[in-house]
C-alpha cells in the first residue's frame, strides 16, 4: 500500500507504519471473508471432482447392462488368417464353419507398353467406365506424370494411376480400377480408348461368336398349350419354315430351339437375336366358313384270344338334314409368345413390344437365366406372324473390341466354397453368406480354413477391470472427503506426490455431510449382494467372479480392505468368464418380470443409486448450486469491504497527512525562532 509522501520531508513520525498497522486491524473482516470464499471454492471444486469420479463409475456401470454390453461381443478366428478373416456382430451365433477360397475378387489393372520418358499424352476427352461409374477428364495435353496426377484427382474411389520407371529412359503408365468383380470391368471410351490402343495398353480383337438356329432340323415343336377354343387348331410346327437365317412362324405355329452347350460354357455370354412382328390375314375367317354334319361314333368290337368280331356299322335311316354351322371361333391376339425354357421344364416369359414393322432386339444375359436350356416361341395368335433371326452367343468381354495387352490383373469375382457349396461374389468383403458375419478375403487358401465364432471374453474382462478401477477411485474420493485420516491418502500408491498433497488438503472436508457416507454404504451393499436371477445359476455374486474386498483371501489385517475397495483375482475371473459368461452377464443386469426390460442386477442398482447424485438437479448439483449462491454473496461482501478499506485508508492518510504537516510547520517555526535567537546572541 502506498504511504504518505511529502516532497522534501521524511516520514520522521512513522505515519505510514502507523496507518498500515491500523489498516491491518480494519482488514480482519475482509481477510476472514476472503478465506471463507476460498473455502467455498475449494468445497465446490471438491464436489465437482467427486461428481466426475461418480459419473465415470456410472458410465462404466451402464456399459455392463446396456444393449451394447461387452458380454454379447463375439470374437472370430480363422485358421488361415493370411487368406480369410471374419468380423462377427453381436448377434452372430457361436459356431464353426469351413471355407475354401478358390480365388479372391480382382480388379482390372493394365499397363502400357514401355514409353519414352518424355512421351506426351494428347489433348482430348478421356472417359473411363467401371461398372455403372464413369470418370471423365478433359485433358489439355502434357506429360505422363501430369496426366497421371490429374486423372488421380478425378478418379476418386474409382480409378487410380501411377507412372512406373520401366528401364533407362522408359516409363509405363498403370491404370487400375478400384472396384473388384467381373461386372466392374475397366472400359475405355472417347480419347481414352485411342490413347490406350496407341500406347499398347489394349489391342483390338475380333469377337468370338456361336451361331445356331439357322437350319430347319434344329427346331422341335413348342411344348403344347391348353385348348383355348373348340375348333381352333393347336399350336404346331407344321408350317414353320427356315430360309437364309430367318425363321418364319405363321399363326398357330411355334418352335423349341435348344441352346448348344458351347454357347453356354461362359456364364458371361449373351444370347442375341431379333424378332419381327407382321399382321397377316386372320385364320379364323376361313375356319368360321366350315360346316359340320352329324358324326356317328364307331360301333366298336370284341376280342377273344386271336379272334376279333366287329360290330356292324350304324345304318340309321335318318332323313336328310341340313348342315349345322358351329359356334364362331374368336380371333386370338397376345404378346406372350416368347419364353426361356429351363432344364426343369419351366418357362419364363421374355417380354415383346407390339410395335408393328420394327425389329425387336433380344439380349439374354445367361447370368439372369441360369440353367437355361432353350428358347420357345409359341405363336398362339390367329392373325400375327413372326420372323425370328438366327441366334448368336457371344462373350461381351470380347465383344468390347479389345483386350488388355499388359494386364497385371483382370476384373473377376471372388470364388469360395462355404461348407462345400461354391459361391461367387464381386467383392472380397462378403456379408451375405453367414448371418451377422462378414468374411474378408485377401488370398486363396492352401488348405480349408476353419472360421470360429466365440465369445469375446477379453473385452468382457477389460470392461470389468474398468468398472473396478472406477469403483475404487470413486470410493477413495468419498473416503478422503468425509474422513480426516492421513493414512487414507498414503494407501493410494498410484497417486503422485502432487496429487497426494492435493488430497491431504481435502481430508475430512465434508466430514459432517452424511450424503457421501450414505452413498458409500449403498455402493458397498450393492456390490456385495446376491442376485438370484435363475434357480440354475452358478454365479450370483461378484465374489464368485473373483471380485471382492478380499479377493486374494489374505488373512492378515489390512486397514485398506475395511474401506470397501474391490480387488480382482485374475485367474478366477478368467476361469468364470470362460465357463459361465451368461451368468456373469446376468448378475450385472437381467429381466426379473419378463417385460423385456433389464430391471435387476449389480449394474442396474448402482446406476439407479449413482444417477440420483450426478443427474441434472441431483444431490451433487444441489451442493454446487448452494455453494454458487454462497460464493456470489461472499464476493459481493468482499467488494463492499474492499471499498470500505479503501475509504478508511484514504481517510487515515488524509488525517495523518494534515497532522504531519502541522507538526512540520511547528518544527519549522521553532527552528526559525531558534535561528533568530542565535543571531541575536551572536550580535
Amino acid at each position: 500500500m502506498a504511504g504518505i509522501n511529502i516532497p522534501g520531508v521524511t516520514d520522521q513520525y512513522n505515519t505510514n507504519e502507523t496507518i498500515e498497522k491500523l489498516m491491518e486491524i480494519e482488514r480482519i473482516p475482509l481477510t476472514r471473508e476472503q478465506k471463507t470464499l476460498e473455502t467455498y471454492k475449494n468445497q465446490q471444486e471438491a464436489w465437482r471432482s467427486v461428481n466426475r469420479k461418480i459419473t465415470a463409475l456410472r458410465d462404466s456401470v451402464k456399459s455392463l447392462y446396456s444393449f451394447e454390453n461387452p458380454f454379447n461381443n463375439k470374437l472370430s478366428t480363422s485358421s488361415e488368417e493370411y487368406a480369410i478373416t471374419a468380423d462377427a456382430t453381436r448377434k452372430a451365433t457361436y459356431e464353426s464353419f469351413k471355407v475354401d477360397v478358390i480365388q479372391p475378387a480382382t480388379a482390372d489393372r493394365f499397363l502400357t507398353s514401355e514409353l519414352d520418358a518424355d512421351t506426351k499424352v494428347p489433348a482430348g476427352t478421356y472417359t473411363y467406365k467401371i461398372g455403372e461409374k464413369s470418370v471423365t477428364m478433359r485433358w489439355k495435353g502434357g506429360g505422363l506424370q501430369d496426366f497421371s496426377n490429374s486423372l488421380n484427382r478425378r478418379g476418386g474411389d474409382n480409378l487410380k494411376t501411377r507412372v512406373i520407371g520401366a528401364s533407362k529412359g522408359k516409363k509405363t503408365l498403370s491404370i487400375e480400377s478400384q472396384k473388384t468383380g467381373a461386372e466392374n470391368k475397366l472400359i475405355f471410351e472417347d480419347d481414352a480408348k485411342t490413347f490406350a490402343e496407341s500406347s499398347g495398353m489394349i489391342i483390338r480383337v475380333k469377337p468370338k461368336t456361336v451361331e445356331f438356329g439357322g437350319t430347319r432340323g434344329e427346331f422341335r415343336p413348342a411344348p403344347s398349350a391348353p385348348v383355348e377354343q373348340h375348333g381352333l387348331p393347336p399350336v404346331s410346327a407344321n408350317k414353320l419354315s427356315v430360309s437364309e437365317g430367318k425363321i418364319i412362324v405363321p399363326p398357330r405355329n411355334g418352335f423349341t430351339l435348344e441352346i448348344p452347350a458351347i454357347a453356354k460354357e461362359n456364364q458371361n455370354s449373351h444370347i442375341q437375336f431379333t424378332v419381327f412382328r407382321t399382321t397377316v390375314q386372320d385364320i379364323t375367317e376361313e375356319l368360321n366358313k366350315t360346316v359340320e354334319r352329324p358324326v356317328f361314333p364307331e360301333t366298336g368290337n370284341a376280342s377273344f384270344k386271336d379272334i376279333t368280331v366287329f360290330n356292324a356299322a350304324v345304318d340309321a335311316d335318318l332323313p336328310p338334314e341340313p348342315a349345322v354351322k358351329p359356334a364362331p371361333i374368336e380371333p386370338v391376339e397376345t404378346k406372350d409368345v416368347l419364353f426361356a425354357l429351363f432344364n426343369d421344364g419351366s418357362e419364363k416369359a421374355i417380354p415383346l413390344s407390339d410395335t408393328e414393322g420394327e425389329e425387336i432386339k433380344i439380349d439374354l444375359n445367361l447370368k439372369d437365366y441360369k440353367n437355361l436350356s432353350g428358347i420357345v416361341l409359341r405363336n398362339r395368335n390367329t392373325g400375327i406372324s413372326y420372323t425370328v433371326s438366327s441366334m448368336t452367343s457371344l462373350n461381351p468381354n470380347e465383344n468390347l473390341g479389345f483386350v488388355p495387352q499388359h494386364a497385371i490383373s483382370q476384373a473377376d469375382d471372388a470364388i469360395i466354397k462355404y461348407e462345400g457349396i461354391t459361391l461367387k461374389r464381386p467383392s472380397n468383403t462378403i456379408d451375405d453368406v453367414v448371418p451377422e458375419v462378414t468374411l474378408n478375403i485377401t488370398d486363396k487358401t492352401e488348405k480349408t480354413a476353419t472360421i470360429s465364432i466365440k465369445p469375446d471374453t477379453e473385452s468382457a474382462k477389460e470392461a470389468l477391470i474398468t468398472f473396478v478401477g472406477n469403483y475404487n477411485q470413486a470410493l477413495s474420493e468419498i473416503n478422503i472427503l468425509f474422513q480426516n485420516k492421513p493414512e487414507i491418502v498414503e494407501e493410494l500408491d498410484y497417486l503422485s506426490e502432487d496429487e497426494k498433497k492435493e488430497y491431504r488438503e481435502k481430508l475430512g472436508m465434508f466430514a459432517s455431510d452424511s450424503s457421501l457416507s450414505n452413498l458409500k454404504n449403498s455402493m458397498i451393499s450393492t456390490a456385495s449382494a446376491h442376485y438370484g436371477f435363475s434357480d440354475h445359476a452358478e454365479v450370483t455374486m461378484l465374489s464368485q467372479l473373483g471380485i471382492a474386498t478380499n479377493a486374494t483371501n489374505y488373512s492378515g489385517y489390512t486397514p485398506s480392505k475395511l474401506r470397501g475397495y474391490l480387488e480382482i483375482d485374475e485367474k478366477k475371473l478368467d476361469s468364470e468368464l470362460e465357463k459361465h459368461l451368461e451368468d456373469v452377464k446376468n448378475i450385472f443386469g437381467y429381466d426379473s418380470d419378463g417385460d423385456l426390460i433389464i430391471d435387476k442386477g449389480i449394474a442396474v442398482q448402482l446406476d439407479k443409486q449413482l444417477t440420483a447424485y450426478v443427474q441434472s438437479g441431483g444431490i451433487f448439483a444441489m451442493k454446487t448450486n448452494s455453494l454458487n449462491t454462497k460464493i456470489k454473496a461472499s464476493e459481493q461482501k468482499i467488494s463492499r469491504l474492499e471499498l470500505q478499506m479503501n475509504d478508511k485508508e484514504a481517510d487515515l492518510k488524509n488525517k495523518y497527512g494534515r497532522m504531519q504537516g502541522a507538526l512540520n510547520s511547528l518544527e519549522n517555526q521553532q527552528n526559525s525562532l531558534k535561528n533568530f535567537s542565535n543571531r541575536g546572541n551572536n550580535n
